[in-house]
This record gives structure tokens, C-alpha cells and sequence, in this order.
């Protein structure tokens, strides 16, 4: 009886032996999917999170292909007719900035100078337009679709959206109704497009050419500038918050 007791003890415990590698087996590959189903459920809950952040403060552009918290001031549209010289059509995929000019012709218009662009079609030398021309009077006339390039930036036309201001002067400097509209443009801009101050450029910035003027030869009113657009930016935006 002995023997067969002890012969019982042995064949036992090899059985549960492997019984406690299978449920050690068990339990590891449990805290595994514990843990993976952990994750996602907090990337879950941070994702969505997110987008209802998205879809509460942003509403779809109407000018572009992007999104923006900030009501766009108002904006004329008078496209320029598709040509080679100031309106290709080729994509604008990204824009990662927005570059301001000054016309250089004192006391005009913006309707001159985007029939300026306009007229360029007819000839077969110079490349030149704008997405939008502030005319002295406040007036803002979109040229280029958002979504396409304009021929006003040079090696940065491919990733930005250019302004041109009208100046009555030969100063360049830019009176207070094409600053005001310039300030809410830019800043509607830069909500649309998540930029920020590092991204408002002058012409001067990207080829180094004296453009705009003023704003080239008095730094500090550049800064002025760029300060009042976010300061502007984040008016609006805590405005709509609060709407």
C-alpha cells in the first residue's frame, strides 16, 4: 500500500507541474491583453477628445481647403482669368505662411493693380499676381483661389498665401483702413492655417527685396504689425469661445 501510495504522489506532481506553467501562461497573456486594451482605450478617449475639440471651435472654410475658428472680414472675389503669367492654376497643397508686399505704385487702387495682374495674360514676359490686394480704402479683392499658387513669392510661392497693400505715398507706408484690413485678413489666415507670428513674412524676408517698404526700413513698426495680428487673432478667437 506504501509503494502505490508514493507511485500516486509521483505521477501527481508532473501534472501539476505543467498545470502551473499553463495558467502562469494564461495569467501573463491575460495582463497582455489588459494592458493593449488599456491603451486603446485611452488613445480612444484622447482622440476623440480631440476631435470634438475640432468640430466645436472649427467650421469648414469657405475659401480654401482647411479649417478656421475666426469669421473671414469681408472679401470681394474677382478671380483673375486662368493664364500662364499670373494665374497657372497649379495646386497649392500646403501653406505653411503668409508673405505681405506693397504695390510700389503710390496712390492706386486695388482694382488697378489686379487688373494689372489680369492684363498679364496678354503678354509673354513677366509672371506677377497675388492672392489678395487691399485697396486704401479698406477693400479686399481675392484674385487667386486659396488653393492654387500665386506668382508674388518666389521660391516660397509653392507653401504661402501672398498680399499685396496699396500705399498713398512713396513712404509704402500703409494707411490705418488697409492696416485694419490687412490685421483681420492676415489674422483670419493664420486661424485657417494654424500659423503663427514666426509665420507673417515680409517679401524682404524670403528674396530680400525692399518689400514692403515701410515695414522694411522701420523694423519696429513690423513688429507692430505682426503683434496687432495676433493680438487680433486672439481677440476673435476668445470672442468665439465665448459665443
Amino acid at each position: 500500500m506504501i509503494k502505490i501510495e508514493e507511485n500516486a504522489e509521483e505521477e501527481v506532481r508532473p501534472m501539476d507541474a505543467k498545470d502551473k506553467r499553463r495558467r502562469k501562461k494564461r495569467r501573463s497573456r491575460l495582463r497582455d491583453i489588459i494592458a493593449i486594451t488599456s491603451l486603446c482605450i485611452l488613445m480612444t478617449a484622447i482622440v476623440g477628445t480631440m476631435l470634438f475639440s475640432v468640430l466645436k471651435h472649427h467650421k469648414e472654410a469657405p475659401y480654401g481647403f482647411s479649417y478656421y475658428t475666426i469669421a473671414p472680414p469681408p472679401i470681394t472675389e474677382k478671380l483673375l482669368t486662368p493664364n500662364n503669367y499670373s494665374r497657372s492654376e497649379k495646386p497649392l497643397k500646403r501653406v505653411k505662411g503668409i508673405v505681405i508686399h506693397y504695390t510700389a505704385n503710390p496712390g492706386t487702387s486695388a482694382n488697378a493693380n489686379r487688373n494689372y495682374f489680369e492684363n498679364l495674360r496678354l503678354q509673354t514676359k513677366t509672371s506677377a499676381s497675388s492672392h489678395f490686394v487691399i485697396g486704401l480704402d479698406g477693400e479686399i479683392l481675392q484674385c487667386i483661389p486659396l488653393d492654387e499658387i500665386a506668382f508674388a513669392s518666389n521660391n516660397r510661392n509653392d507653401d504661402t498665401i501672398s498680399i499685396e497693400c496699396c500705399h498713398p505715398d512713396a513712404t509704402g507706408k500703409f494707411n490705418q483702413k488697409t492696416y485694419d484690413s490687412l490685421v483681420a485678413l492676415s489674422a483670419w489666415l493664420c486661424s485657417k492655417y494654424g500659423l503663427d507670428k514666426r509665420d507673417l513674412l515680409r517679401h524682404y524676408d524670403v528674396t530680400g527685396k525692399l518689400c514692403p517698404l515701410y515695414y522694411v526700413k522701420h523694423e519696429d513698426a513690423w513688429k507692430a504689425l505682426k503683434d496687432d495680428i495676433i493680438t487680433y487673432l486672439k481677440e476673435k478667437e476668445a470672442s468665439a469661445e465665448l459665443g
